[in-house]
């Protein structure tokens, strides 16, 4: 697993900027003790009912998310964790459904209108999303490792270029990306051809610097990062994430079903 590390304060910014258009649709509606709240930099995702006449609000900061209540007088806001009077969690859920899922459908959207390259059959009926770097060794090996469901027409993997481990990085991303056939270019690379960076036009160049900053904003620190959906309870679809190469059991995981 290659890593790299990030600066704390760049590695939260996505949760902010995936709301915002959401928070401002609702802003002038929120109660006072609350609209204080999100001015002081709580992004503030969405209503719920809550017991006790109180109103529950999902929201989050830096990355964490928590649940905000208000009071019946609509006076005071309270955040932390609700238990009932058997000390079951009833706050949990509540973030579950309003902040998290949320979240994670927008950042599926984010991967999607990311710069990517097509490994694999574009009517594969399962998309995996994987964070490459022409300099990760590792991603090569997970690229290995999924031949075969890729070649089975089982699933589709989506490498989202990045240039982040060394100096020619940047470069070797833009070549691939740039390439007259990129799934051929990163399918020769990946079984071990030399790769050379050439010039490449800006807006390829461009490319590049958006997913390193996705990559920066979502978090992450290891080439490969992979993210999957996943059916959750209830029929609910969710984003899991692998980041470095997964083990065999998370790797039946991640493709959907043992190798073909």
């Amino acid at each position: 697993m290659q890593r790299v590390f990030l600066p704390y304060a760049g590695r939260f910014a996505l949760f902010a900027a995936l709301s915002s258009a959401a928070a401002a649709s609702h802003a002038d509606e929120l109660p006072a003790p609350v609209q204080a709240l999100a001015d002081q930099g709580l992004t503030i995702h969405g209503q719920f009912d809550a017991p006790g006449g109180m109103r529950g609000f999902g929201a989050s900061a830096q990355g964490q998310d928590m649940a905000i209540y208000l009071t019946p007088d609509g006076e005071h806001a309270i955040i932390g964790t609700l238990f009932d009077s058997e000390g079951s969690d009833l706050t949990e859920a509540q973030l579950d459904e309003h902040v998290r899922a949320p979240l994670e459908a927008e950042t599926w959207k984010l991967l999607e209108e990311s710069r990517w390259i097509q490994d694999g059959n574009p009517d594969a009926p399962r998309i995996i999303y994987t964070f490459t770097d022409a300099n990760c060794p590792y991603c090569r090996q997970l690229w290995q490792q999924t031949r075969p469901w890729v070649e089975a027409g089982e699933v589709q993997l989506r490498h989202i270029m990045v240039g982040i481990l060394a100096p020619n990085s940047p470069a070797l991303a833009a070549t691939l990306l740039g390439a007259d056939d990129p799934s051929a270019a990163l399918h020769r690379h990946s079984e071990g051809d030399e790769l050379s960076p050439s010039a490449q036009p800006r807006d390829i160049e461009e490319q590049v610097y958006a997913n390193n900053q996705l990559f920066e904003e979502l978090g992450l620190y290891a080439t490969p990062t992979s993210a999957f959906q996943r059916e959750a309870e209830g029929g609910t679809v969710r984003i899991d994430r692998i980041q470095g190469l997964p083990s065999q059991e998370r790797l039946i995981e991640m493709m959907g079903s043992e190798a073909p």
